[in-house]
């Protein structure tokens, strides 16, 4: 099957929001904090309105769409949410409620993939899942706690791994796009009816040819 996607782009995103929340973990809680909310504001745009485009459009099989659209929407409302914090110089923890529910959707659906064999590679895919739904809940878990220096580790430790994972699965991802004649090959819908259209015939400057003089 042959389809259209932008689930790169959602991987290498949630990397770099994965380290950026593991380094604010073991750095950023004990430091100015203010400073932290432009990163999580720019990896909460781009999870949020990707994530939600997928899950109006659904340009995945089935229930890749939910697995990775309906992820990111919760990923970016998050993150967003910590921006927004940090830029207020808000506490923290009331997020915890929001992450904690959405980490354990991650959980869920990874058990899901490991399950039903979903993806190219399940076992990458669904540990992935599982520890980025892990990572989400000792992060929320640390917002309550900051000072628990125990539950920041292992938060960022969950994190660095699945980061690892999804940095693996979006750099493959883009590489094969490069290489693949299936992409290399797709023209935009507009292209391909231009390229479809027959020619106009050529009248307009073809001259008339001269009247027939009836005797």
């Amino acid at each position: 099957m042959f389809f259209i996607d932008y689930v790169a782009l959602l991987l290498v995103n949630m990397t770099a929001g994965f380290v950026a929340l593991a380094f604010f973990l073991l750095a950023g809680l004990d430091g100015e904090r203010k400073r932290w909310a432009t990163p999580f504001a720019m990896v909460g745009l781009v999870a949020f309105l990707c994530g939600l485009h997928m899950i109006f459009r659904w340009p995945l099989p089935g229930p890749y769409n939910s697995a990775f659209g309906e992820t990111s929407v919760l990923l970016g409302v998050i993150y967003l949410g910590i921006a927004l914090s940090l830029a207020k110089e808000w506490n923290l923890a009331p997020l915890a409620i929001y992450g904690i529910l959405a980490a354990l959707v991650a959980v869920v659906l990874g058990v899901c993939i490991l399950d039903l064999k979903m993806t190219a590679k399940p076992t990458m895919s669904g540990v992935g899942f599982i520890l980025s739904g892990l990572g989400g809940i000792l992060a929320s878990l640390a917002f309550c706690a900051p000072t628990s220096k125990a539950l920041r580790l292992t938060g960022a430790l969950a994190l660095i791994l699945a980061a690892i994972i999804w940095a693996l699965t979006g750099f493959g991802a883009y590489w094969m796009h490069m290489h693949s004649d299936n992409f290399k090959n797709w023209k935009p819908a507009t292209m391909t009816r231009a390229m479809e259209k027959p020619p106009k015939a050529e009248t307009e400057n073809t001259p008339m040819p001269p009247p027939k003089i009836v005797r």
